[in-house]
This record gives structure tokens, C-alpha cells and sequence, in this order.
């Protein structure tokens, strides 16, 4: 009776240890999460210092990270109120960006990928970009078109925004972002 006990513990605990591995790797990108309102980002994912679990991250996703000297990403999956985000409502993000020489701003699905559209446009760039009069963003994520900084999405029901910014002069040292101001996420209307 004691080897059919020790085996069971022994497939148990693999079991778990690899499940819970498994989890980490698929449905975290690491351990150095940094949040700023809805947004968040891993600075070091694209560095030398990048934990175990962002490696592991991004050789499964065969992404390319950026760099911290290049730039930071910050992911929403929520709004400014943690309402997961639903691309069959209308999503609009406002406020300043914080000081970058370029940005792009990209609605994903929940997986990561460009969700395709006639319009043609997953997104907008700084340069691209309609700014408000005093310099902020102003741009709607919605399934029906918009004027102004329209991004159509599908009417997906999990979708994602990518902000990238480039050659920002952010400091990790405390491994947060109190001081970066980053554009709210308000979902405002949902069928």
C-alpha cells in the first residue's frame, strides 16, 4: 500500500507543479508588473534582468520585447474601474500621454492579435492622432463608426490596448510608476 501512496503523491505534485507552471507561463508575461490606473507594463521583459517567467513568456509568444532603453509597453484588459474590457461596448481613452518622442496606441483582441476590420485601422500613432485642444487624447474604441479617433472593434467581446512608448524617461528604480500619469479607460456604453 505504501509504493501506490507515494505514487499518487508523486503524480499529484507533479501535477500541480506543473499545471501551476503552466499557468504562470501562459497567462502572465512575469513577475516585474508595474500598474499605472488600467494600464499595465514590464519594464524589464526586453532586458538582461528579465525574470524567469518573461522569458518563458516571450520564447512561448515569440514576441519582441522592447528594450528599457527603447521604450515600455502598458497593456489594458480593464477600465480605470477594473470592468474588464468588452469591444462590443464603447471604450474611450482620455488624458495626457506622458512625455515620449513616439507612441502608438493598438486594439487587440484578448489574445494579442489585430482584430481585422474594413476601416483598415487598429490604431494610431502620435503623429496620426486628432489631439484635443489643450493637447490631450481623446480616442473611442467602439463597433460602430466615430468621429474623430475612431477605433473600430469587431464587436469582439475580449479585447486589449497596447500603448507604446518610445524613448520615454521613466525611472524603474522603485519598480513603480506613481509619478507616470496614464490616459483613463471608461467603458461608457454597453448593448
Amino acid at each position: 500500500m505504501r509504493p501506490l501512496s507515494l505514487a499518487v503523491c508523486l503524480t499529484a505534485a507533479a501535477a500541480l507543479g506543473l499545471g501551476g507552471t503552466w499557468l504562470t507561463v501562459t497567462s502572465s508575461r512575469g513577475m516585474d508588473l508595474v500598474r499605472a490606473g488600467a494600464w499595465e507594463g514590464w519594464p524589464r521583459s526586453g532586458t538582461t534582468q528579465a525574470d524567469p517567467y518573461a522569458r518563458a513568456f516571450i520564447a512561448r509568444s515569440g514576441e519582441l520585447p522592447l528594450e528599457l532603453a527603447d521604450g515600455l509597453l502598458f497593456l489594458a484588459r480593464q477600465d480605470s474601474a477594473g470592468k474588464p474590457l468588452d469591444g462590443r461596448c464603447v471604450i474611450r481613452i482620455t488624458g495626457r500621454l506622458p512625455q515620449a518622442r513616439l507612441w502608438t496606441l493598438t486594439l487587440m483582441d484578448g489574445k494579442g492579435q489585430p482584430i481585422p476590420n474594413e476601416a483598415r485601422r487598429t490604431g494610431f500613432t502620435s503623429a496620426e492622432l486628432l489631439y484635443t485642444d489643450n493637447g490631450n487624447i481623446n480616442v473611442v474604441l467602439s463597433p460602430e463608426a466615430r468621429s474623430g479617433n475612431w477605433v473600430p472593434t469587431g464587436a469582439q467581446p475580449h479585447v486589449q490596448v497596447a500603448l507604446r512608448l518610445y524613448d520615454a524617461p521613466f525611472s524603474f528604480a522603485s519598480g513603480a510608476v506613481e509619478d507616470a500619469v496614464l490616459p483613463r479607460v471608461t467603458t461608457e456604453r454597453c448593448p
